[in-house]
Order: C-alpha cells, then sequence, then structure tokens
C-alpha cells in the first residue's frame, strides 16, 4: 500500500524547536486562472477553502532546510500574533497540519542526468502563538550509570 495526500502531523514531531514567520500571510496565486491583471486565489483541492503561504525559519540547527512555505487553508486571511517584545521574530505554531510527498524533478534537465527527489510540502488549517508549557518531544538522555 503506498501512503498518499495529506498525512496529519503534530506540529512538535515536524517543528521540534519551534518555528518562526519569516514575513507575512500572502495569498496563494493561481497561475493557471489568473491572467494580465486578473490575479485569482488558489483553493484547497480538498475543502475548497483559499490557501494562504506564509515563510517559517525551523529552528532546528540541524534543521537541512532551514525556511519553509507553509500553506493555510482558510475562509479569511490569517493574521500572525505578534512578535515576542523586544524580538524581530514571531514564534508561531500551525493547526491541522499535514505534509503531502510529491516528486520534485525540477533538477532534471533534458536528456541528461536527472536529480528529481521527494520532496514535500506542509499544509495547516491556522496559525497561532505558541501555547506556552506545551509538552513538545524530548530526546532521551542516557544517564551514565
Amino acid at each position: 500500500m503506498a501512503l498518499q495526500g495529506p498525512i496529519p502531523v503534530e506540529f512538535g514531531m515536524m517543528f521540534p524547536d519551534g518555528a518562526y514567520a519569516a514575513g507575512s500571510v500572502e495569498m496563494v496565486r493561481d497561475f493557471d486562472r489568473s491572467n494580465g491583471d486578473r490575479v485569482v486565489q488558489q483553493v484547497d483541492k480538498h475543502n475548497g477553502l483559499p490557501l494562504w503561504v506564509v515563510e517559517v525559519i525551523d529552528a532546528d540547527p540541524d534543521a537541512r532546510q532551514r525556511t519553509v512555505k507553509v500553506k493555510i487553508a482558510a475562509q479569511v486571511q490569517p493574521v500572525l500574533p505578534s512578535p515576542a517584545p523586544g524580538s524581530p521574530f514571531t514564534a508561531v505554531e500551525f493547526d491541522g497540519l499535514t505534509v503531502t510527498s510529491y516528486v520534485d524533478a525540477s533538477r532534471c534537465q533534458g536528456k541528461g542526468k536527472c536529480a528529481a527527489r521527494t520532496a514535500y510540502s506542509l499544509k495547516a488549517t491556522g496559525v497561532h502563538a505558541p501555547s506556552r508549557g506545551a509538552a513538545r518531544p524530548v530526546p532521551e538522555h542516557k544517564d551514565a550509570a
């Protein structure tokens, strides 16, 4: 059996060290339906809601990819929480987070070598400030006893 479609994932599993918004929430343009000055917003294939996107910084120091884009399916444009006083970054958490894998063939060039890879996209149903005292996965430490 092949695992397909959006796979639900807990925020803390995807971003164990947290995530920070690297910009504002923007609408996702539907390039196939837009033309000239007429911009059409992309909608979610599963629920028909408008799609919004925010770029986030993964706080994991060992992350292979430091920034990722998270799409948010919501009727109205989501609003990011305020950053902590004195911080230039806005800590965020996502509700209803899902992962969808796909083949990224953008590195393939003609008949030559193809460096296609498995990639993934992230989608959520909402964004909010991090919960205080929320449990996050803690790495196990082996006692030297």
